[in-house]
């Protein structure tokens, strides 16, 4: 009997990546990287759906894949409404917040699109989303910002700091539910999550530029001097905002998002960029020690994840910063396509209750 296949899909802002899965063996994975000329002909990023999803068909037809085994098409989860941690069945209600963008636009919303899109054209497959960016577990005292008129909102790398997690409690034998962690997922956003008996109790709003500067995100920043920026007549609303996410933190400083050619630059003597490195690697310490205090110190490990975590001498800076909190370890990169594949086949296999968005 011919094992089931799974298809992966995980859009990001510049390219869109996908990984096919025999049930749990790897057989490809994929980052179609999309040019800035490419993306510029789209006025929305929901305008493109058609684009990825034909370079998605385009790459399983190059490698001949049988599109009649796909038993799964999972998606990374885009701005929907908040939902708990889980695996959810595409259905009409999701698809229509994913299309209207009514709770955000990104590129992570065409993940369920384009996931339900295949699955619809294949004689037996089902589509799914594996928690996403809007995975909401903070307790009620997190949700308060300091006026009524501003809620915290749980927006962050739910399912990489999940995966993370989980891995991180097979490795000691016991189950994620029991552990208390702190995971800090450092990419071109960051987000540090208090997982506290298998919930997310407090984390930044990794999207919209709360907590640590990041590549690409200001992080926080002074309210006052931001309320005086806003109104100083200077910049447009979407100027500010872009300020906050996609051309703040080392963009901004140093004009790269590339936290490779920043280290670059800082070794061949550049202060600026020495000072910014050891800024960035101050906040995310500082913000794994607020986390900290949220767990009341009673923390079993903190994991070190994304794309920045692949620099030995940030991990160690970091380490040594926050190393007397509990013990750190490392995991360099995404498990997300992974991630999203083992759950699909749990869920196959009716051992991962689905769950329906309502």
């Amino acid at each position: 009997m011919e094992k089931r296949l799974i298809l992966a899909i995980n859009p990001g802002s510049t390219s869109t990546k996908i990984a096919l899965f025999e049930e749990e063996i790897l057989v490809f994975e994929k980052a179609i990287v999309h040019s800035n000329k490419e993306l510029a002909e789209f006025e929305k990023v929901s305008d493109q759906f058609h684009f990825r999803k034909e370079l998605i068909i385009s790459e399983l037809q190059d490698r001949k894949v049988n599109l009649a085994r796909i038993a799964i098409v999972v998606g990374r989860g885009g701005l929907i409404k908040p939902i708990e941690s889980g695996i959810y069945k595409i259905n009409e209600r999701m698809i229509q917040d994913l299309r209207s963008g009514v709770f955000g636009q990104h590129a992570s919303n065409l993940g369920g699109l384009i996931a339900d899109e295949i699955a619809s054209g294949l004689q037996s497959a089902d589509a799914f989303i594996v928690d996403p960016v809007v995975v909401d577990e903070l307790q009620d005292v997190a949700r308060l910002s300091g006026h009524p008129s501003i809620q915290r909102r749980s927006i962050f790398h739910a399912l990489n700091q999940k995966a993370v997690a989980r891995l991180y409690a097979a490795t000691t034998g016991k189950k994620y539910e029991d552990l208390n962690l702190i995971v800090a997922h450092m990419g071109g956003g960051i987000s540090v999550g208090a997982h506290c008996s298998g919930r997310v109790i407090d984390v930044n709003n990794a999207l919209n530029g709360d907590g640590p500067f990041s590549p690409e995100r200001s992080g926080s920043l002074p309210a006052g001097q931001l309320a005086d920026l806003c109104f100083s007549g200077n910049y447009t609303h979407d100027e500010i905002k872009s300020m906050l996410t996609g051309k703040g933190g080392m963009v901004a400083y140093l004009g790269t998002n590339s936290f490779r050619e920043v280290r670059e630059m800082a070794e061949s003597g550049n202060k600026e960029a020495e000072l910014v490195i050891k800024s960035f690697i101050y906040q995310a310490a500082k913000e794994i020690g607020a986390m900290a205090a949220v767990l009341e110190g009673k923390i079993d490990a903190i994991l070190l994840t994304g794309g920045i975590a692949h620099n030995e001498s940030v991990i160690k800076s970091i380490a040594k910063q926050v190393g007397f909190l509990a013990p750190v370890k490392v995991y360099p990169g995404e498990d997300e396509m992974k991630a999203l594949a083992y759950n699909a086949l749990l869920a196959l296999d009716g051992k991962l209750e689905v769950k329906i968005y309502n």
